[in-house]
């Protein structure tokens, strides 16, 4: 791995971010939130260029945003950067975004299930209503993912939009993200009338933090600027795998969860634990 750091320069990146009670309640209850100044600038400015730097070194579309399909045209999508570089590796291992993880979920420790950057290129696609979670063969509802900004991001991009309280439903369709999902789901979510929020614009640093459950989408990029997105995905220490029941969940127990079995405590080399309560 390159892009070495300073240990010591970079540590405030284990600093804890406080919590109130009435966030982690509001958490709870909706399967999302925002964050202001989850990073700081200074911090940003020091990671944004190195994550990038491996974005683009690593992207795999070859063809034109027009020429894609609906998932193709959403993003450029980079996952584990933290195995690429170490640099990369102080920004996804951080405890202070683990914490806040844990916290979030009420629970004692968390693992990685992977990083991965979402690049929305100018003109990129929507991307359509889904739950994340169809795809993991994690037998656990406590799952969490931190979506930042690594650029300011303005109101016509905004955040995600969350379907709040959705977090409850648990398995409401295992169609993966297309143009299927966000159909089926957007009549699901309009029938049952469920609350839709979009946070709006967002500073580099802010952060999102929703459910595995949640389902969500975001708008496409009309602007002329790349919308750069690094997520972190989190689980409950003690978390088993489960048996996969779709090859999705089939694909994902082998690329994230290498070595583990059905059954089996979901904590191979690829999912270190990253923050437990002391």
């Amino acid at each position: 791995m390159g892009n070495n750091l300073n240990e010591n320069e970079f540590s405030s990146l284990k600093e804890c971010y406080h919590l109130t009670q009435e966030q982690i309640k509001s958490y709870q209850e909706d399967g999302n939130i925002f964050l202001k100044n989850v990073a700081s600038a200074e911090e940003i400015q020091t990671y944004e260029p190195i994550i990038s730097d491996w974005v683009f070194k690593l992207n795999y579309h070859d063809k034109p945003i027009a020429a894609r399909d609906t998932y193709g045209k959403a993003f450029i999508q980079v996952g584990n950067l933290w195995k690429k570089s170490e640099a990369a590796a102080k920004f996804t291992l951080a405890k202070r975004f683990a914490k806040i993880a844990a916290d979030l979920m009420g629970v004692d420790g968390v693992r990685i299930y992977h990083d991965q950057a979402l690049f929305k290129e100018p003109g990129g696609g929507h991307t359509p209503w889904h739950q994340d979670q169809i795809y993991w063969p994690l037998d656990t509802n406590h799952t969490i993912t931190m979506w930042m900004p690594l650029v300011p991001i303005p109101a016509e991009v905004g955040t995600m939009n969350f379907a709040s309280g959705s977090n409850h439903l648990g398995y409401v369709s295992k169609q993966g993200i297309s143009d299927e999902s966000h159909k089926t789901l957007g009549q699901f979510i309009e029938g049952r009338g469920i609350p839709q929020i979009n946070y709006g614009a967002m500073s580099a640093g802010d952060a999102t933090f929703h459910a595995g459950w949640t389902m969500h989408s975001a708008p496409g990029n009309p602007t002329d600027h790349m919308r750069k997105v690094m997520t972190i995905i989190y689980y409950a220490d003690d978390t088993r795998v489960t048996e996969p029941d779709s090859n999705a969940r089939r694909s994902d127990l082998e690329t994230w969860l290498p070595g583990c079995v059905p059954g089996s405590i979901a904590g191979s080399p690829l999912n270190p634990l990253v923050y437990k309560k002391s």
